[in-house]
């Protein structure tokens, strides 16, 4: 299939032709490309936005001095990176869940490596027990855990406004109070994961 470009064009040439052979009509297809070429326009714009803001903090700095500030903090590193991932869950309250991610992760994930000692720390010299490539790993697993916690916390949890919009007679607060034992049961593993770190990283010690 080539490139993962080479294969997206690939993948789109084949169902343009599914959508013909089903009996597309041009007015259908119009809509189709237009629709297409308005959200490729907006994810381009989003990367494109995002490049720019990672190379103004690079510019600016501001990574390595929220590093520096958060590793010269008198607190116990777990209590900090506590306070990181509440952070995450009020952000999570009005933003969406790729907005915050990525605002958030170039000044973040920066900061959380330097409280673990570094990127290339031992495990034996880390505030975390674990390495700086496993240290990635388990916070990249709890910053995507966070992420799903967001899409289901008042007011803007998407998939509940997904799921009111599917079923009409149900409503948002309806969706709200049913999903209460599943945003408990996130929280649950969230604090599981933080307090035992094995349970992620086991799977990625066995490859060394």
């Amino acid at each position: 299939w080539g490139t993962p470009t080479e294969g997206g064009a690939v993948g789109a040439f084949i169902v343009f032709l599914m959508a013909l052979y089903r009996g597309m009509r041009w007015p259908e297809l119009k809509d189709a490309l237009l629709e297409t070429a308005k959200l490729t326009v907006m994810i381009f714009t989003i990367i494109w936005g995002v490049l720019i803001y990672v190379r103004f903090l690079g510019f600016a700095d501001l990574p390595g001095a929220f590093a520096d500030w958060i590793s010269s903090l008198d607190a116990s590193p777990i209590l900090i990176l506590v306070f990181i991932l509440l952070a995450y869950a009020v952000l999570g309250m009005f933003m969406d869940a790729i907005g915050m991610l990525l605002l958030t992760l170039p000044v973040v994930y920066p900061a959380v490596m330097a409280l673990n000692g570094g990127e290339f720390v031992s495990a034996a010299d880390s505030a975390f027990g674990m390495s700086g490539p496993m240290c990635a790993i388990w916070f990249g697993i709890l910053v995507v855990k966070m992420a799903e916690f967001c899409l289901i916390t008042p007011p803007i949890g998407l998939n509940c406004f997904v799921v009111a919009g599917v079923r009409p007679d149900l409503s948002v607060q309806d969706v709200f109070k049913g999903v209460a034992p599943f945003f408990v049961a996130d929280a649950v593993t969230i604090a599981l994961l933080v307090a035992f770190p094995g349970i992620v990283l086991w799977l990625p010690s066995l490859a060394g």
